[in-house]
């Protein structure tokens, strides 16, 4: 089966003064259609210039990133664009909720950028809650949600525009133990449903939810550790 993502010999270079800083120094990682990966690392060991450039929004100093089979810095805006919006759902520590909009409407707005008609985002939105269990909360606004309830609304709408991978960034950062088990539990039923994941995080406990392991250092892959 074919990869996803493959990145090949990923550099990312900053120019601070007169000095060159790598963030990513040659980074090798390919990542399968149905993976379910954690990255680890340090501060400042290049967690989230990889994710940025996973995610397209980021782009390479030097090196390869296909995504499902395309080169990205050959890519237009319009072309990244579109990928973000429909082939990459986004989850991030702090929710990135719009306060005033209910569940249903927070989690529809990706379908409303993509054009997609109104029949099928309705129906697109009840499949999403179905799988984060959130049904029950649809027209609550994020005030009236737990912290849990609310990464389930942004979990929901990463995934409603069915995308080829789930990005998650901290994704229970802000949660206790508890919560954050229960995001994880989330997190299951959606790999074994067909998607790819790839979450990043500082804890062990979340990490080991992962089937595979990927600790940088000093913008280089550690280790890669498949469970």
């Amino acid at each position: 089966m074919a990869n996803l993502i493959e990145l090949k010999e990923v550099k990312k270079v900053y120019n601070v003064g007169a000095e060159d800083v790598y963030a990513l120094n040659g980074i090798d990682l390919d990542v399968g259609t149905n993976d379910y990966l954690a990255i680890m690392g340090p501060s400042g060991s290049g967690k989230s210039t990889l994710m940025n450039i996973i995610g397209c929004l980021d782009t390479p100093t030097s090196g390869s990133y296909l995504f499902g089979g395309q080169e990205v810095k050959d890519l237009s805006d319009d072309d990244l664009a579109r990928i973000r919006n429909r082939k990459i759902g986004f989850v991030f520590q702090t929710f990135n909720l719009l306060p005033r909009a209910d569940t249903t409407h927070n989690v529809e707005l990706p379908l409303i950028y993509a054009g997609v008609p109104r029949v099928e985002r309705k129906r697109r939105v009840q499949a999403a809650l179905e799988a984060v269990g959130l049904v029950e909360r649809a027209k609550h606004r994020p005030s009236e949600l737990s912290g849990g309830q609310r990464q389930r609304a942004a979990i929901a709408r990463a995934l409603v525009n069915e995308p080829s991978v789930i990005l998650a960034d901290e994704p229970t950062g802000n949660l206790d133990s508890k919560t954050g088990e229960e995001i994880m539990q989330a997190f299951e039923k959606i790999h074994k449903a067909g998607n790819a994941i790839i979450l990043v995080t500082h804890e062990e406990y979340i990490a080991e939810h992962a089937g595979r392991i990927v600790r940088l250092k000093d913008g280089l892959i550690e280790s890669d550790e498949v469970f």
